[in-house]
């Protein structure tokens, strides 16, 4: 990953968490990591956790974002999901698993496509 891409997607990340923020959301925690993967953003939104993975691009050269989530990625993302409710001692909680695309375009303002609860 170059670092281009890499700013592109903590860019990304900053976005979504400020989107959530402004629906009432409160960040958890940002880039979870354990060694079988990572977790982009947890919050907490109405006694609900929220786990987000987000894509983020600057062109549709490689398609729509939400593509780079296949089957092997939201298994994983589930398993990731479960993996921090048992390391936070959080069993029993509510919670969703969200996936958000971000689109960046030259000299316009990036666009959320923000989709609650799809895996």
């Amino acid at each position: 990953m170059t670092k281009r891409t890499s700013q592109i997607g903590a860019d990304g990340e900053t976005l979504v968490a400020s989107y959530l923020q402004e629906q009432g959301a409160v960040i958890i925690a940002t880039n979870w990591r354990i060694k079988e993967g990572e977790i982009d953003l947890v919050a907490r939104l109405d006694g609900r956790l929220l786990f987000v993975e987000v894509k983020s691009r600057t062109s549709a050269k490689f398609g729509h974002p939400l593509e780079a989530i296949g089957p092997e990625k939201a298994h994983r993302l589930q398993r990731l999901a479960l993996a921090w409710i048992a390391v936070h001692d959080q069993w029993g909680a509510d919670y969703r698993i969200d996936c958000a695309a971000v689109h960046f375009r030259d000299g316009l303002q990036p666009e959320i496509e923000y989709r609650a609860g799809v895996l």
